[in-house]
Order: C-alpha cells, then sequence, then structure tokens
C-alpha cells in the first residue's frame, strides 16, 4: 500500500505520485510557488489519484480567482464523471466532496467534510491547511483555531511539520482571542522551521491586535531573509510591515512599501494583492492623504478583472478603490450588479449569496457613501454590522478598515455617543495605538475639550515614536 510521509494511505497511486503529493504538500505549508509544478506532476503521474485531483481543485479555488475556479471545476467535473465515488476509501471520498463541494461554492459544506476528514485522519496535513484557509475564508474563528486544536495531539513531535501545524494553531489562537497563547504558539513554529511563514504572519498578527508595533516592526526586520521572497504570502506581510508604519505615523515607509510591494507596474494583478493595496490607501484616506495616482492604478487594476460574484470580500475592495479613485459611477455598478445577482434567486448553498446580502452589500454602499461625505449613511448602514463584519471572511486585522471607517464618520457626522463607545473600545484593547488617540484627540475636539485633547495628542505622538524604531522599507519590487 502506498501512503503518504505521514502515514496516510493513497488510494489508486504510484510511489512517483506518492513523492510529488508530499512535495506539493510541503509546498503548500510554505505557502511556496512550487506547489503549483508539484501538484501538476502528480496529475501527470497518477490522473486516477484521488487526492492529486482533489488538491488541483483545491489550487482552483485558494487564491479567490473567480477565472482559477472555473477552469478547475470543468477539469474536476471531467474526473468525477469518470469515477466510482462510492467505490472510493473514505479519506479520498471526503476530499473529492470536499473539493467538489468549495467548487461549486458551498464553502461551509467543504469545511465542514474537511473537519470530519480530520477527525478520522488528523495527520492528513492538505486537509487541515485547506479546511484552515477555508475557516478564515469565512470568517469563522472558533473553527479555525479547534480545527487545528483538534488534530495536534495527534503529531509526534519528532515530525518536523508538526510545527507547521503549530503555525496554523498559532493564528487560529489569535484571531479567536488568545494572545499570548497565539505568541507561544507562532514563536515556537518560527524556530522550529524559519520558513514559517504563515507561523511568522500570525506572530505578527498577535503583536498587531495588542498595539505592541515595535515589537512587530522588530519581530518582521530580524527575519526578512525568510519571509519577504518564494512564497505566497510576502506581499500579505508587507502589508502588515505598512499597517506598523501608519502605527509610527511614517506615511511615507506605507506608501514605499506599496509602490515597491503591494502595487506597481510589475504587479499581477491577482485578488489577494489588489485588496491589500486597497486597504493599505484607505487607511492612508482616512487619515487626510490622498494618493490620487495609486488610486487611479489600482481602480484600473481592479476594473481589468471585471469580476462576476464570486467573493463579497473582494467586492469590498474593489469597491474601496473606485471610490478612492473618485469612480463613484464604478462603484454604483458593481454593486447593482451583484443586486441582480442576489434577485435572480440563484442556489442558496452559495456561501457568497449570504455573504454578499448580510455584509458584503451593505459594507460596499457605506464606502460609497464615506466617498459622497455622507457619513450619517456610513453610520447607518456599518453600526448594526460592526460585530458581525467576520462573516465575510477575512482577519481582524484587515476588516479594521471597516471599523475604521465608521469611526471617522460618528466623528463625521456628530454622532459623538457612538463615537465614544467605538473609541472607548478601541482604547481599551489597545491602549498604546497612535490612531486610537488620534480618535480620541478629535471627539474630545468636537466636544470642546481642549485639556482632554491635548492630552490624547500627547499620547498618539508618544505611541507613534515609541513604534517607530527602525523601520526599513524594500528598496525594490518583487
Amino acid at each position: 500500500m502506498v501512503t503518504d510521509r505521514y502515514g496516510n494511505p493513497l488510494h489508486e497511486c504510484t510511489p512517483e505520485t506518492a513523492g510529488h503529493l508530499d512535495r506539493a504538500v510541503e509546498a503548500l505549508l510554505h505557502f511556496s510557488p512550487e506547489v503549483e509544478g508539484a501538484v501538476g506532476d502528480a496529475l501527470d503521474s497518477g490522473p486516477a489519484s484521488p487526492v492529486a485531483q482533489s488538491f488541483a481543485a483545491y489550487l482552483g479555488v485558494l487564491g479567490t480567482e473567480p477565472r482559477d475556479a472555473a477552469a478547475a471545476r470543468q477539469r474536476f467535473d471531467g474526473y468525477v464523471a469518470g469515477t466510482d465515488l462510492p467505490a472510493l476509501p473514505l479519506r479520498e471520498r471526503l476530499h473529492v466532496a470536499a473539493a467538489g463541494a468549495w467548487l461549486a461554492g458551498d464553502l461551509r459544506r467543504a469545511s465542514g467534510l474537511l473537519e470530519e476528514l480530520s477527525a478520522a485522519y488528523p495527520t492528513d496535513a492538505l486537509a487541515l491547511a485547506v479546511g484552515h484557509q477555508l475557516d478564515f475564508f469565512t470568517g469563522d474563528a472558533v473553527r479555525l483555531r479547534d480545527r487545528i486544536g483538534g488534530a495536534l495531539s495527534a503529531w509526534d513531535t519528532a515530525d518536523p511539520h508538526r510545527g507547521l501545524v503549530l503555525g496554523m494553531y498559532a493564528f487560529g489562537l489569535e484571531e479567536s482571542g488568545h494572545y499570548r497563547q497565539a505568541e507561544e504558539a507562532g514563536l515556537a513554529a518560527v524556530e522550529q522551521d524559519p520558513r514559517d511563514v504563515w507561523a511568522i504572519h500570525a506572530v505578527v498578527h498577535t503583536y498587531e491586535m495588542q498595539g505592541r508595533v515595535s515589537e512587530g516592526i522588530g519581530y518582521l526586520d530580524a527575519r526578512r531573509s525568510h519571509w519577504t521572497r518564494d512564497n505566497y504570502l510576502d506581499v500579505h506581510n508587507w502589508w502588515h510591515y505598512a499597517l506598523y508604519a501608519l502605527e509610527a505615523g511614517d506615511t511615507d515607509t506605507a506608501l514605499a512599501v506599496y509602490d515597491a510591494t503591494l502595487h506597481h507596474e510589475g504587479s499581477a494583478g491577482l485578488a489577494m494583492e489588489l485588496l491589500d493595496a486597497a486597504a493599505l490607501l484607505w487607511r492612508i484616506r482616512l487619515a487626510g492623504a490622498r494618493p490620487t495616482a495609486r488610486w487611479e492604478a489600482l481602480a484600473d487594476a481592479w476594473a481589468a478583472r471585471a469580476d462576476p460574484p464570486f467573493y463579497a470580500f473582494n467586492d469590498v475592495h474593489a469597491v474601496m478603490s473606485y471610490v478612492g479613485a473618485g469612480r463613484f459611477g464604478a462603484a454604483e455598478r458593481l454593486i447593482a450588479d451583484r443586486r441582480r445577482w442576489l434577485a435572480a434567486g440563484s442556489t442558496d448553498t452559495v456561501t457568497n449569496r449570504r455573504m454578499t446580502a448580510d455584509i458584503g452589500l451593505p459594507a460596499c454602499e457605506a464606502l460609497l457613501a464615506h466617498g459622497r461625505g455622507d457619513h450619517a449613511g456610513v453610520v447607518e448602514l456599518l453600526w448594526p454590522l460592526r460585530r458581525r463584519l467576520h462573516e465575510f471572511g477575512g482577519s481582524h486585522a484587515q476588516r479594521d478598515a471597516l471599523q475604521r471607517t465608521l469611526v471617522d464618520s460618528a466623528l463625521g457626522c456628530g454622532r459623538h455617543d457612538l463615537a465614544r463607545v467605538l473609541i472607548s473600545e478601541r482604547t481599551g484593547l489597545r491602549p498604546d495605538s497612535s490612531y486610537n488617540w488620534s480618535a480620541r484627540a478629535r471627539l474630545a475636539d468636537a466636544l470642546g475639550d481642549t485639556a482632554r485633547a491635548a492630552t490624547a495628542r500627547d499620547h498618539a505622538r508618544t505611541s507613534a515614536a515609541a513604534a517607530a524604531g527602525a523601520l526599513q522599507p524594500p528598496s525594490s519590487g518583487r
């Protein structure tokens, strides 16, 4: 019986195909571009392998690229049509069912199937990694934590890949608010494997959520050689670096990061990178700057994609870019298109329908209202959603762009009661955040409390100075 490197049996698989699959899983866990070639080799050598076919299907959807998903679905449907699915062993049957569910748009069913698989085969690293990403895309913080936590005890401490699983656990812990445990797990994972960019990312999130900006900057700077090249996560980790720069009051460094890594002439126009670019520019916009040329180029990149309804989280960032560029008509057209799609009444098992109806569209409308200066409209749309934004995916750090938009508009329309609540919540969680103290100063100014405003500004300056550290922006593109 042929098995993978973890001892799990592989159906319809030769030793050659098993070797390619092991190489593919290794690359997936390290976010390495080599994963695509390895999966391709597995398919070429073992086209009947259910795991190879499922792996290829997962790659088609993990990037949230509609065209990739459509091509993957066509290929996968051809495989399924010629396969006796009930005759497959349990593990392979669950992989095929999960891949099919995700390709059909039912992310929550795919997640549940992979959770069932992990209960029976906890050392199936492919199932854990793909399920972990599904939990991220659906904003399910509890499952993001517990899927990995439930499998971790089955991993031998001597297995070098256990550290990579621990890195996933660190991110689930962070998104669930267990910051001390998340930091410990993430640091331990990176100690075991310095190339574990997801664990590095988990530690960075932990520092972000606690307002430990100078530590986050130092942590990223000390590990640049491990996270800045040869992986799919480098742009996103540079985005985190830029967020730290903004907290340090250094917009120039944040824009240097943007120009060198987030969006430039050599960028591929991938959704995952474009949404990071939009989220950074939107924060800079909220701070009062108007990087107009960058907004125009970014809006062009989103418009060139002409995405169909696929993932509401991406739609929100496309609208963010259109509004930032002053293209209100483009934002209105995207919103109208999604409304028509919802009205057409396609299957309710498509997870993105609920994400779009409940969170995506109101968020898009709020961004458009903010661009037009309708701050009361923003508050009306976002205040009821502020504790539900996780339902359309992403991380706390990513969704904070919308939370800050709500703070800005509560201040902008004179809803000082709501602004006080929001700022008080934020300051309680991150008392060293320069942004939070700047917002508090704005509120004090609006209330005519000059003494409190001055004190808050002093805190903001002190926090920014403490965070500044030794920021080192990238010198060139990827």
